[in-house]
């Protein structure tokens, strides 16, 4: 794990070259967090989804991208990428 970051809510990261984005959407309730996968970014089109996890998870992958959430709370979330 190298890259230290917070998102806030509606906040972005890329995940590196050929992957998409990852968005951090708040949590949903008090035992929940939500990530949401975005690819295709073209102007207006796009695909996005959103992750859910529980918030004790604190390693999780996404498009192969390892992902140690250090910190949630529901209006952000401190994570280190592992690229």
């Amino acid at each position: 794990m190298d890259e230290s970051l917070i998102l806030s809510v509606g906040d972005r990261t890329h995940l590196g070259f050929g992957k998409g984005y990852i968005y951090y959407a708040g949590m949903p309730s008090e035992k929940a967090y939500s990530i949401v996968q975005r690819k295709w970014e073209f102007p207006y089109q796009g695909f996005a989804w959103n992750l859910f996890y529980p918030r004790g998870q604190s390693r999780i992958r996404i498009e192969g991208v390892d992902i140690l959430v250090e910190n949630v709370t529901p209006h952000e979330i401190r994570l280190r990428l592992g690229r």
